[in-house]
């Protein structure tokens, strides 16, 4: 595993870690709530690499990190409605499920009717997924049922073994506490919040009734 320590150094960081998703590679690397384990979204073997380091259920989805919501809907089905709602909440902070678009079935979207995505508020995760030109799993950086941690020693402790299969880590230090993202399930015929996490309950609501 390759170590490269995070001091805005922000284009060589994205470079490397481009380069590292080209080749079927999984990066440790640090977003705007928690350290990720990042990979192709749509790369069959590196979606499997994921879930065999964290030990996740292959049934529990993984959701994506996109740039905006222009990339968000080459691959899933983006009404008006769920354009303004994404537009009304805060950045970085909520995950969107929504349909996914007909014949994909690749990496994170095989097996299920949806894709999930988040919009980061992070420059450094931002320039990633840009670079990379395409959607990267946003998965949190944890051993599955566990707690995830704030830096990157503690957390490969915790994955132990299976952290051999990460290619590149990318160190931002410790991270300042931070929830979750809030889920938001719009891929039916009416909004159901998943989870309630850096946004409550009640503004998304109110951001929903306003549409």
């Amino acid at each position: 595993m390759d170590i490269h320590i995070f001091k805005d150094n922000i284009a060589g960081i994205a470079s490397s870690a481009a380069i590292t998703f080209r080749a079927g590679g999984v990066v440790l690397f640090p977003t705007d709530t928690l350290y990720g384990l990042g990979a192709d979204a749509f790369s069959n073997g590196a979606v499997d690499k994921i879930y065999a380091i964290k030990g996740r259920r292959e049934d529990k989805p993984i959701h994506a990190l996109v740039t905006d919501l222009d990339m968000a809907s080459r691959f899933g089905e983006m009404t008006e409605r769920i354009r303004t709602l994404a537009e009304a909440l805060p950045k970085g902070k909520v995950t969107f499920i929504v349909r996914k678009k007909e014949g994909l079935e690749m990496g994170i979207a095989r097996g299920i009717d949806t894709f999930g995505f988040r919009i980061p508020d992070s420059e450094l995760c931002l320039a990633i997924v840009r670079e990379f030109g395409a959607p990267i799993t946003a998965t949190s950086a944890n051993k599955a049922g566990e707690q995830p941690l704030r830096n990157i020693a503690d957390i490969l402790a915790q994955i132990g073994a299976p952290a051999s299969a990460i290619d590149l880590a990318i160190d931002g230090g410790e991270l300042a506490p931070s929830q979750p993202s809030s889920v938001i399930d719009l891929s039916g015929d009416h909004p159901r919040i998943l989870r309630e996490g850096a946004v409550p309950v009640a503004s998304i609501g109110a951001a929903i009734r306003a549409l």
